[in-house]
């Protein structure tokens, strides 16, 4: 499977080169081909980071609160889980589904041959960067990453570590292989922002939603239909109730 998926990879890679004529172009165009159609898996692994950065303060809470009983505290966790529909692993599924298309395209990149034409500042994709430009910009960006998907703060010296190993390694791949990195980050970062936005929006429509049934609750203390409010009026409900 992998082999015929390679070989897939490198058919679309060289039919992007003679529609753009850059393999450069084609290389970015490819690795935003891949990451768009692994889009529902890599939207489930954010959706599960973003639940997971929200619950944070209340795990913290937990562990304060029963660091001397570790079986309590483990109860308290799936609990919390529990109520807010959480999985703790729902972050692995699709990455692993994603790995087969990611090493596919790593080892296509690894092992072609690229024509020694210019793009921007390189002279050669298939040699390492001369002027490190490509392994400083992979590591910015692997940090940014790092800090958008962020769960933990005991994780900030992990975020450190990773952007450095990713500008080391950088420094001697080939330079195709180091615009990959780049796009994927460009790529992952964009998406984490927006699957952001996504949710944020989605949980103030929910508690908007929820605040417009207890206004419209008649069995709720104090409340009043919103057709019957008039401001600066003292209108009676049907049960008596005033609204000041």
């Amino acid at each position: 499977m992998n082999l015929g998926l390679s070989d897939l990879i490198r058919a679309a890679l060289e039919f992007l080169y003679r529609v753009s004529g850059s393999y450069g172009i084609a290389i970015i165009a490819l690795t935003f081909a891949i990451r768009l159609v692994l889009y529902p898996f890599t939207w489930k692994q954010t959706e599960a980071m973003e639940k997971m950065k929200l619950l944070q303060p209340k795990l913290k809470q937990l562990q304060e609160k029963y660091k001397g009983n570790q079986e309590e505290y483990q109860k308290r966790v799936m609990e919390l889980y529990r109520e807010n529909k959480v999985n703790p692993l729902g972050g692995c599924l699709p990455l692993l589904l994603q790995l087969p298309f990611i090493w596919a395209l790593f080892n296509v990149l690894r092992t072609y041959t690229f024509a020694a034409e210019r793009f921007l500042w390189l002279t050669n994709l298939s040699k390492p960067d001369p002027f490190y430009i490509l392994p400083a910009l992979a590591g910015v960006t692997t940090y940014i990453q790092g800090m958008m998907v962020s769960t933990d703060p005991s994780q900030r010296m992990m975020n450190l570590i990773g952007p450095v190993f990713m500008a080391w390694i950088t420094i001697s791949l080939p330079s195709g292989i180091g615009l990959y990195f780049l796009a994927t980050n460009v790529f992952s970062i964009v998406q984490q922002y927006i699957t952001a936005r996504q949710l944020s929006a989605r949980r103030r429509e929910m508690a908007g939603l929820a605040e417009g049934q207890a206004l419209l609750d008649p069995d709720r203390k104090g409340s009043i239909p919103r057709r019957l409010r008039t401001k600066g009026a003292r209108v009676d409900d049907d049960s008596g109730r005033e609204d000041g």
